[in-house]
């Protein structure tokens, strides 16, 4: 009888519009994971954007890059860096951190974009992507630290040629980031790690080009493929990772993984980092004597934003093609050649447009030199997921660029396995990865 007035009782309270205990709470948990989930991909977004992990004190303190962009002018070395220089290397400025006056003021012409100071101006904005300049309290540049951003972001180019709205995730295919570096005064740091002079670095760090970095060269020190090409390969985009196991083009781990990495290993944070594998010195004989398997630093500032960078990169989609950069109809037909007569989608499995799991091959099985795998721990080439491919188009395909356009991508594999392709099926296949 009591279990009877009970029911009876909260179907009263439903049907009167009156929540029970256990509904409230209910509603409170969900609205507390909510706003959780939320205020975590805000701190994400910041921590991309913004944060250098402390990573000033090896770009400003050990390498002296900061006296390289100020000039002597204003206390550093060199001639600076001018706007116009720095946007020649790929470098962005935020619009959005502009204030309307300089906004006017660079509309007018009224900017000098070949002057230092301007960028030291840009910099106490805080509006240069991926950089922040660190002053002192005579309002010269003391330190310069750099964020995810800066290989990961581009912008829209909406005000003018690398000024725009931020696009976070986008591979900065035109940012010489190998450039940059070879401007700090000091590179006794990667000299001495490498066993090189200053002068091979800087020669080396030429060698990139736009849109290309190594990571792995201070692990294995190798700068140069066997052909004598740069062994740097092509900046990834950080977007649609969402249920997509690896992050890089050779694996090496998670989204989470590799931002652990990258802050400490490439970024220069203040972290802690713990990888076994790198303590082979046969495969990694630089990263082993350097003791990079086993990093800590107090305190860490790296760690505790791990988890919320990882939530905002897993939250960024891959940003949809306009209309009229594909054909419709073609793509309709290339989308039939993409899962029949292609094969494509026996690894790039729909809709993550790679294998669900462990999504990796070896050399053999896609038809390339093991250059670049062997510099991973798992020797294999990840399959790339596709989805936002018309972003990142400059600089060619596949981990070094070697496929200049998407039609020689489909020339590979219809060479290498065979597949028998009309020239109408390769065209609608095109079409078709333009189209996602």
């Amino acid at each position: 009888m009591r279990n009877l007035v009970a029911v009876g009782v909260s179907l009263v309270l439903c049907f009167l519009g009156i929540a029970t205990a256990e509904e409230v709470n209910e509603t409170a948990v969900v609205r507390s994971n909510d706003d959780n989930t939320e205020n975590t991909l805000d701190q994400g977004r910041r921590i991309f954007r913004f944060d250098t992990f402390g990573d000033e004190s090896f770009w400003g303190d050990t390498l002296g890059l900061h006296k390289a962009i100020e000039g002597a002018n204003f206390g550093g070395v060199g001639d600076g860096v001018s706007p116009a220089t720095a946007l020649a290397v790929g470098l962005k400025v935020d619009v959005d951190a502009l204030p309307p006056a300089v906004i006017e003021a660079l509309k007018q012409g009224r900017v000098d974009l070949n002057s230092p100071a301007t960028t030291l101006a840009l910099l106490k904005l805080n509006s240069v992507v991926g950089v922040t300049g660190f002053f002192n309290e005579q309002r010269t540049l003391r330190s310069v630290g750099i964020q995810c951003a800066l290989c990961h972001s581009t912008v829209d180019d909406s005000f003018a040629p690398g000024i725009g709205h931020r696009l976070d995730g986008w591979a900065a295919r035109d940012l010489n980031i190998g450039a940059i570096i070879a401007l700090a005064p000091d590179l006794s740091y990667f000299a001495n790690l490498l066993g090189v002079d200053q002068a091979t670095v800087r020669t080396v760090l030429h060698s990139w080009g736009p849109g290309h970095f190594d990571a792995e060269l201070d692990l294995d020190g190798k700068a140069f493929r066997p052909d004598g090409k740069t062994s740097a390969v092509l900046i990834p985009p950080a977007f649609g990772l969402a249920g997509v196991n690896l992050h890089t083009w050779v694996g090496w781990g998670s989204v989470t993984y590799w931002n652990a990495f990258v802050a400490n290993l490439d970024m220069h944070g203040k972290g802690n980092f713990f990888d076994p594998r790198l303590s082979d010195a046969s495969q990694f004989p630089v990263a082993a004597r350097a003791g990079f398997y086993h990093v800590r630093n107090e305190p860490d500032l790296v760690t505790p934003k791990l988890a919320a960078l990882h939530l905002y990169q897993l939250g960024i989609p891959a940003p949809k093609p306009p209309g009229e950069s594909f054909n419709e109809q073609a793509a309709e037909r290339g989308k039939e050649v993409f899962r029949g007569a292609g094969k494509c989608a026996s690894c790039h499995v729909l809709p993550l447009f790679t294998e669900p799991g462990w999504n990796m091959h070896t050399p053999q099985e896609i038809n390339v030199d093991d250059f670049q795998a062997n510099r991973a721990p798992d020797r294999r080439y990840r399959t790339s997921p596709l989805k936002g491919l018309w972003t990142h188009t400059k600089g060619g395909f596949y981990h070094d660029g070697r496929f200049a356009t998407l039609l020689d991508v489909v020339n590979h594999y219809d060479q290498s396995f065979g597949l028998g392709l009309s020239d109408q099926q390769k065209s609608d296949l095109v079409e078709y990865l333009k189209s996602l």
